[in-house]
């Protein structure tokens, strides 16, 4: 059946672009020590990524609407596989960087195409939720999955199979694009692409990303960060006043009055942060607390990723019973009561311990993903769901961008002051990373209230059982 071969298209694009996000968390001390980089050059290989793709998120969304999701797909699939394998080649810093750049680009175009090209095939309710599930639990398994599978690659081959095992992915997914994705799908719109709205987008979102990630190195007050938040809320105030001007704007603005969609941005600014710092978190603590090397940490990081899976499934059967709703507000209230049991770990505890708050909050966070792109793409006409598809991805990966940033300053503010208190290195450490997992949990229990509180009542649909019990 030709739509399974293009939901597996699909899943598997967005698998690679949310394993990207955290692959090479494990490897940076490994590339570090290959190309002689310094603290800075280590958080631009995870920075560069993160910059374009939240920046190009929205255009790309708007490009497979307006150019169709097919050719789309092409284009992004060939830019990922050319960057990774440039990346992995790489003789510099400064390579492996603007490679990771550009891999963002690739993402961008991919992450919005993925989506979209499920919800605008697959429209009956059941075989759409089915999807969605499917298209779900490789988002949650990808973030989960990266730290693991680059702590794995690292330790058993070498930090370059970190970006060249994207090669082989893309081309694969090239070669069933041509056979399952078909020349319809996302038939193109005969209009041009607003190009003022996607640039001021583009670079309201662009500085506004660049403005938090480097706020490490020069702090959240400095007049560097201010002027760069000023010039992108300027930006992105300019790219308001042009979509209400415009005759064909790239995003009508009659979008973000849609309040379900506005509630399940909020949640997805949320649980991007929530995601991504759990992973990053968990992995410096294996590391830089209980001192586990690169490879025992990707394989202690296993059951944490594998949880993600059934979890997500799970959550496509609750969201058939009883409505996303529901599901957006207890799976948070889990995450982050596992979130909390993590913010008590101290240097010592057994790795139980920490398995136990992990999964908890892996679990938690996966619950997420299917009842969050239900209500997101839900009532939005099919020559929006391109640029529907990238406003959702790109909240989640600016929000995973501002709570990292934000969580790794009040890490290591804590840390520093328990140093200078007569704590360990590793006590200090310890203290950082619960004072980040607490404000964490905050976070996914103000996931749980935008649910309550935003977010319509929903019953479900007639033949939601017969639905839930095809998967």
């Amino acid at each position: 059946m030709p739509s399974r071969g293009l939901l597996s298209v699909a899943c598997f694009a967005q698998f690679m672009v949310v394993l990207d996000v955290t692959i090479v968390a494990v490897a940076l001390p490994s590339m570090s020590t290959a190309l002689e980089l310094s603290i800075t050059g280590q958080q631009w290989i995870v920075n560069a990524y993160t910059l374009t793709l939240g920046g190009f998120l929205l255009v790309g969304g708007r490009a497979g609407d307006v150019f169709g999701r097919r050719p789309v797909l092409f284009v992004g699939l060939m830019t990922f596989a050319a960057a990774s394998l440039i990346g992995g080649l790489a003789t510099s810093g400064t390579m492996l960087i603007v490679a990771r750049a550009v891999q963002g680009l690739g993402a961008a175009v991919l992450a919005p195409a993925s989506l979209s090209l499920i919800t605008t095939t697959f429209t009956e309710l059941g075989a759409r939720s089915r999807a969605l599930t499917w298209w779900s639990v490789t988002a949650s398994g990808g973030g989960a999955f990266g730290t693991a599978a680059g702590g794995l690659l690292t330790g058993l081959l070498s930090w370059r199979w970190v970006m060249w095992v994207n090669v082989p992915i893309s081309l694969a997914l090239l070669v069933a694009a041509l056979k399952y994705v078909p020349r319809t799908s996302g038939r193109p719109e005969r209009r041009g692409l607003d190009l003022p709205g996607a640039v001021t987008i583009t670079a309201g979102v662009t500085t506004l990303v660049y403005a938090i990630v480097t706020t490490r190195e020069r702090g959240w007050v400095s007049v560097t960060t201010l002027v760069l938040l000023a010039a992108a809320l300027a930006l992105i105030v300019v790219f308001v006043l042009t979509e209400r001007r415009s005759r064909r704007p790239m995003m009508p603005l009659s979008t973000l009055r849609n309040r379900t969609l506005a509630g399940a941005n909020a949640i997805a600014w949320l649980l991007g942060g929530v995601l991504v710092t759990q992973i990053v978190l968990v992995s410096l603590f294996l590391q830089e607390v209980d001192g586990e090397s690169p490879l025992r940490t990707a394989m202690l990081l296993l059951p944490i990723s594998v949880a993600a899976t059934p979890a997500a499934l799970a959550a496509g059967r609750l969201v058939r019973a009883v409505g996303p709703r529901a599901v957006l507000i207890a799976g948070p209230l889990l995450g982050a009561a596992g979130l909390l049991r993590l913010a008590w770990l101290q240097d010592g505890d057994s790795y139980v311990a920490l398995l136990l708050g992990a999964v908890v909050s892996t679990v938690g966070i996966a619950f997420c993903f299917v009842p969050l792109t239900m209500a997101g793409t839900r009532d939005i006409p099919l020559r929006d769901h391109g640029l529907v598809s990238g406003l959702f991805n790109s909240f989640r990966h600016v929000g995973a961008a501002v709570c990292l940033a934000v969580l790794i300053t009040v890490a290591a503010s804590r840390s520093a002051t328990l140093a200078v208190d007569g704590a360990s290195r590793a006590a200090a450490l310890a203290g950082g990373y619960n004072r980040a997992f607490l404000i964490a949990a905050g976070f996914s229990g103000l996931m749980s209230l935008t649910a309550f509180l935003v977010l319509p009542s929903d019953r479900p649909a007639a033949g939601a059982g017969d639905a839930a019990r095809a998967i």
